[in-house]
């Protein structure tokens, strides 16, 4: 019985943080609406904003599942290498409108960090 409650409780809990995500998304994206009528960001750039906030959402979002991951669901690791890859992909394309040299090297930064990470993670 307590087992089964147990698993209940599981899945309520995995429907709050789904519902606290969707309300996240919904906020970020006024957000970022807001600041194009405002005139802080031009159009092209609701997208990138987009990207930062919600790539830094994952970041806050992954200690708040638990350090326990469940068989079908990724890591805390990837999770943040994630919002990490998100928020650095919308800078990205924030500094393409300097030139294209500029995203190339942000990526390749990102992606070697990453790798480093990830190496240094699993190395015994």
């Amino acid at each position: 019985m307590w087992q089964q409650n147990r698993v209940g409780m599981d899945i309520m809990s995995e429907s709050r943080n789904a519902v606290l995500s969707l309300g996240v998304l919904l906020v970020i994206i006024v957000v970022s609406i807001v600041l194009f009528m405002v005139g802080l960001i031009d159009w092209t750039l609701i997208v990138p904003v987009i990207m930062v906030l919600s790539g830094g959402w994952l970041i806050v979002f992954t200690p708040m599942r638990g350090s326990k991951a469940g068989k079908y669901t990724t890591s805390a690791f990837s999770s943040a290498a994630t919002g990490l890859v998100l928020i650095f992909l919308g800078v990205a394309w924030y500094a393409f409108r300097f030139g294209f040299l500029y995203s190339v090297v942000i990526i390749l930064l990102v992606l070697g960090g990453i790798a480093i990470v990830a190496a240094l993670r699993t190395r015994k």
